[in-house]
């Protein structure tokens, strides 16, 4: 884990990249999970014996499953002190490049893009890459928007 003192410690480190997160299993339950928490019960997600003769020839992850990882792995990653707060504002790019099969293990690296301060606080965006093991292709990458409000900034 990068741990930064106060946000203008973030802001120096603009273009480095972040690391890496440990390896998470991604098992039918947690897509089984997720179907019922999004209501998204597609048969290739949720459906094994069908998925077997389908286009992955097993059950993959949703892409928003991927997605919805991203805090978590950046909560992983990365630590800022000194802060109010610090709340997801949003996302810039997001694509899904490659499945998730089901057993697959899967990491997240980061990479800081910029930092700019708004009259809310500072605006960090990270590019999240979300990979595969063994994979070509990453299975999401994403540019996270992050704003930082530093204690005192009520």
């Amino acid at each position: 884990m990068r741990i930064f003192s106060s946000v203008m410690e973030l802001k120096a480190a603009r273009g480095e990249h972040l690391g890496y997160t440990e390896w998470r299993p991604v098992t039918q339950e947690r897509i089984d999970g997720f179907a019922d928490a999004t209501d998204d019960h597609q048969w290739i997600h949720v459906d094994p014996e069908r998925a077997k003769d389908g286009p992955f020839g097993t059950t993959i992850a949703h892409g928003y499953l991927s997605l919805s990882l991203l805090p978590s792995f950046m909560a992983e990653l990365v630590r800022v002190d000194g802060l109010a707060m610090g709340i997801n504002y949003g996302l810039d790019k997001v694509r899904f490049p490659a499945p998730v099969p089901v057993g697959a293990r899967i990491r997240a690296g980061a990479e800081l893009l910029d930092v700019k301060g708004t009259p809310a606080g500072y605006l960090a965006k990270v590019r999240m890459t979300v990979e595969v093991e063994g994979g070509k292709r990453p299975a999401c990458v994403a540019e996270t928007l992050s704003l930082y409000v530093p204690a005192g900034s009520d």
